[in-house]
């Protein structure tokens, strides 16, 4: 329970720089909804992100209830959203994780054998576990640091936008023509 939000903490702080504490509490709690799940993908893990964003809403407001809610990219889609910033941290963490404590953990859940069947398009069933694992790293690290990026370049625009129409300034609302 505590050792996935410690390697998402540092791939956020890879990704983002240190995480504000608000943004600490939603990487503690953005999988809480697993716990008495059947499984990760099935219908119970696809709505895992409600049960973490309900608490982080309550506790810190709605911005960081989406947060929590958006960093599941099958939820997010299938809300029409896109993936939160935390889907991105997520995703790279495995990278921080020890081949043989990510196996040995993931065999006694039961994902492994269910994140291996649906990778079988990928990487056949004949490769051995650490094989497989090393391609996984391989390809979230490649994509959380594609789509970070990308993220961060949008935010970055929409800034920029608002800084040109409104100045340096806090923005409080709309400006009023002048007369």
């Amino acid at each position: 329970m505590f050792w996935h939000p410690f390697t998402v903490y540092r791939a956020w702080t890879r990704l983002y720089g240190s995480p504000t504490v608000r943004e600490g509490i939603c990487i503690l709690l953005h999988d809480w909804g697993y716990w008495g799940s059947s499984e990760m993908d099935g219908a119970n893990g696809m709505r895992h992100p409600e049960v973490g964003a309900a608490l982080v809403g309550v506790l810190l407001g709605d911005a960081h209830r989406e947060l929590v809610l958006l960093h599941s990219r099958r939820y997010a889609r299938e809300h029409g959203r896109a993936p939160s910033k935390l889907c991105w941290a997520d995703k790279l963490s495995i990278v921080y994780e020890p081949n043989w404590f990510y196996i040995m953990r993931a065999r006694a859940s039961g994902e492994l054998d269910e994140y291996r069947r649906q990778a079988l398009n990928w990487i056949g069933p004949d490769r051995s576990d650490r094989e497989w694992l090393l391609w996984v790293k391989r390809r979230f690290a490649k994509t959380a640091l594609m789509e970070s990026r990308a993220l961060l370049a949008a935010l970055s625009q929409e800034k920029g936008k608002m800084h040109k129409c409104y100045g340096s300034g806090v923005f409080s609302g709309p400006r009023e023509k002048p007369r």
